[in-house]
């Protein structure tokens, strides 16, 4: 089949075929939705008004599972540049394109953002959560696009707000917004402005937990950027002592302060940190060199825990998120304490920081070993779990 000859029926099967793995699997999450193929189609319905065919090269950030960029290469580019902050959503593409379109697997590449979007002239961008992160890959943008670019955005209505308006127009001269179709809704802009505003990324914040006092050094689209979340806060001030333990496993890391706060107060301690997202591991290391701790704290990409062998750490901690995009979920939460319960050596560690009203003690206890609470809150639980000998 000749790629740019897919027919709507053709890439509406595409698109229904896609799959999720390696990221958890659920009744209520999807890997295609109706805002995926409104970007697709609003693309395609700008080049055919303007008496042009869908773009040979087009740059696609944030996608999460493939629908942008396979749709992309059904369409007919020959070169698809892709920028994914999430290791899973990059694992999750380069497996659906293998498995669905094998022969143009070549045609795909991953890169940085400011590599995927140099000399862009047509972007399609699934909005992000939050208007800093949007605001921070705009400005990546905007610094190394085509003078030319058009940047195609898309969500969920249900998700997006005016202020998203807002932070495309401070950085470009024309902004078209499309009708709704099946609650989704596409933000077109095009013309990046040749002044723009500074980005307040990354930011920097100083901290003090139990008199240690630490500086966080973080992007947008790392969790809480460099402000420390409260749930964390509430682990750091009960963190138990560590000293019979050398090694520290800090799972899904965020901005690095459990790491930076265990090494800095616990000076044999090495800490082996990481995060799905890439945004978060720049952060965890920049927060390591700004506290001096660069030769004792390292973070690297990783999904959950892959990398490492079972039973081979004694201390992992771990704050997992509830929510998956847009999703709340517990599904990534007990991904990832099944895969610290694989990686605990028997008698091991697992620190956890959670909303008390997930009560997940009872799965800690299933999934790990005995569990004792260390702290509670009106909203979060620390707890302490033991892995069976």
């Amino acid at each position: 089949m000749n790629p740019a000859s897919f027919s709507d029926a053709e890439l509406e099967a595409l698109l229904a075929d896609l799959q999720r793995w390696p990221d958890v699997q659920a009744p209520n999450l999807v890997a295609a939705d109706a805002a995926d193929r409104l970007i697709l189609d609003t693309c395609a319905t700008w080049h055919r008004e303007a008496g042009t065919s869908w773009p040979d090269s087009i740059t696609i950030i944030g996608d999460h599972y493939g629908a942008l960029s396979l749709g992309a290469l059904a369409l007919g580019s020959t070169q698809v540049r892709v920028h994914c902050d999430s290791l899973t959503a990059r694992q999750a593409i380069e497996a659906n394109v293998q498995r669905l379109l094998p022969e143009l697997a070549a045609r795909l590449t991953f890169y940085p953002l400011a590599q995927a979007a140099t000399s862009a002239t047509h972007i399609l961008l699934a909005l992000p959560r939050g208007l800093d992160v949007l605001d921070e890959q705009v400005a990546a943008i905007t610094a190394v696009a085509s003078a030319q670019a058009r940047l195609f955005a898309g969500g969920r209505i249900k998700h997006m707000s005016r202020s998203m308006n807002e932070v495309l127009s401070l950085r470009f001269a024309q902004l078209d917004v499309s009708l709704a179709r099946q609650k989704s809704r596409v933000l077109t802009a095009s013309l990046p402005l040749e002044s723009q505003p500074d980005s307040k990324f990354p930011a920097t914040a100083t901290h003090e937990v139990n008199d240690t006092s630490f500086s966080l050094h973080a992007g947008a689209g790392t969790f809480g950027a460099a402000r420390l979340d409260p749930g964390t806060r509430l682990l750091l001030e009960n963190l138990p002592d560590l000293t019979e333990h050398h090694r520290l496993v800090d799972l899904a890391c965020g901005n690095g302060s459990i790491g930076v706060f265990a090494a800095l107060t616990h000076r044999h301690l090495t800490v082996d940190a990481s995060d799905h997202s890439a945004s978060a591991v720049a952060s965890t290391l920049a927060a390591a060199e700004a506290n001096g701790l660069s030769a004792r704290l390292t973070a690297v990409q990783d999904d959950a825990l892959s990398r490492l062998p079972d039973h081979s750490a004694s201390l992992i901690t771990l704050n997992p998120p509830f929510h998956i995009g847009n999703t709340v979920t517990a599904d990534i939460a007990f991904k990832l304490i099944d895969d610290a319960a694989r990686v605990l050596a028997p008698g091991g560690q697992l620190l956890c920081v959670f909303n008390s009203h997930l009560r997940y003690r009872n799965e800690l206890v299933r999934r790990v070993g005995p569990t004792t609470q260390l702290a509670r809150d009106k909203t979060f639980t620390v707890t302490s779990s033991i892995a069976a000998r």
